[in-house]
């Protein structure tokens, strides 16, 4: 197992990016589920009153919703690379290319902290090669 390239303040750095990272996208999950049980609670009164929906008003909020599901799932999917992350560093091989297993450079890591692979592996597998 290779071992990180990065000293204990770099490693701190890191962790706490990713921890403020964490909060941020529970703080948005958090949101992004009240409001739709809030919309879909008017909703619910607005059709039950008598007032049809108008077909375009339904497939606007179809659309929301189904958008919102999309941010959802990109959120979840992220907060796993941040998990995953977090790890790494607990195991002593945070920035660590997970493909090459060459160190990941350090201006990556500060633009993507939950990097999983260097910028030469990740243009590999989005190639497809």
């Amino acid at each position: 197992m290779v071992k990180t390239h990065l000293d204990k303040k770099q490693l701190e750095y890191f962790k706490k990016k990713l921890l403020d990272l964490k909060q941020d996208i529970l703080y948005d999950l958090k949101n992004m589920s009240s409001v739709n049980s809030a919309e879909s609670k008017e909703n619910g009164e607005e059709s039950s009153g008598g007032h049809g929906l108008h077909l375009a008003d339904v497939a606007t909020d179809m659309y929301d919703k189904e958008f919102t599901l999309g941010l959802a799932s990109n959120d979840k999917e992220t907060l796993q690379k941040i998990e995953d992350a977090l790890m790494r560093i607990e195991d002593g091989t945070y920035g660590i290319c997970l493909k090459s297993k060459k160190p990941i450079k350090l201006a990556r890591l500060k633009a993507i902290p939950y990097a999983e692979y260097s910028l030469e592996a990740q243009e590999e597998i989005e190639n497809g090669s």
